[in-house]
């Protein structure tokens, strides 16, 4: 955890960097499509070619790319434990009591595991190949037709910039708030019985106030900026489509296109 990168951005100058952050997004979605389409190993080995080649032309290493992930790998441990205790079939490899390990479970288990962290890798490419101004930019252009209907779509934006630029932030508060603890004495434990409630009060409690003291500074930041809002806001260098948006849009529809298809053929 000390060391994730979930929601930094790595500078570069690869074609994945080069990508126009609206056509970031809209590809992430239909991945999200594509990994929940894939009905089989063959569809999720196309998935996963698909990321291994995502990072490589990013240029991130193996090492990164986990630790952009990091803090969200319980979701991927739960769900498969979930899978491994409640899915029933095959041979029984393990039985004592009301648990249960059969082979269909352990299968399930890798195989949602195995969908999970495509899914988060793929997303948080995006994050780590785009800067939070062009997330904010992209995601406000795509939701800007809803502006019909006075949808606040700038403030939408600045929120979901905000709150990816602060991510990263809050880690390094909680990990300073930590060793400042340890350092007056403090002594953190997992059980709950034996002063875990207490140790992560101490943690929590002035996590909350650094919180609401960057806030504060952000706020009184952007006053002194006279912020009103997207009215009158320009760009130094507009977002442009080019001809490299087209054959990444390509590549993953077709990547979707076959995956959709060997649900027929197999």
């Amino acid at each position: 955890m000390s060391d994730a990168l979930f929601g930094r951005y790595i500078p570069g100058t690869s074609i994945i960097h080069a990508l126009d952050p609206r056509i970031k997004l809209v590809l992430s979605l239909v991945f999200m499509v594509t990994v929940f389409a894939a009905g089989g190993w063959i569809g999720l080995g196309l998935c996963a070619l698909l990321v291994i080649v995502g990072y490589r032309l990013a240029s991130i290493s193996a090492r990164e790319a986990l630790r952009a992930v990091a803090p969200l790998l319980f979701i991927v441990v739960l769900s498969a434990l979930l899978n491994v205790f409640f899915v029933q079939g095959g041979e029984v490899y393990v039985e004592f009591g009301i648990i249960c390990i059969s082979e269909e479970g352990l299968k399930n288990a890798l195989y949602v595991a195995l969908r999970l962290l495509l899914l988060l890798m793929g997303m948080s490419l995006v994050t780590l190949t785009t800067t939070t101004l062009d997330l904010t930019e992209a995601f406000e252009k795509l939701l800007g037709p809803l502006k019909v209907l006075h949808v606040p779509v700038h403030e939408l934006g600045m929120i979901m910039g905000i709150a990816l630029r602060y991510l990263p932030v809050l880690s390094e508060e909680l990990r300073s708030t930590y060793r400042a603890q340890l350092s007056r004495g403090a002594t953190f434990t997992a059980n709950p019985f034996r002063g875990g409630l207490t140790s992560l009060t101490s943690l929590m409690v002035p996590l909350f106030t650094g919180s609401f003291r960057h806030a504060d500074t952000l706020a009184e930041a952007m006053e002194a900026r006279c912020y009103h809002g997207g009215n009158g806001v320009t760009r130094l260098t507009p977002l442009t489509l080019s001809a490299r948006d087209a054959w990444a849009s390509v590549v993953v529809c077709l990547v979707l296109a076959l995956v959709i298809a060997l649900q027929f053929l197999i």
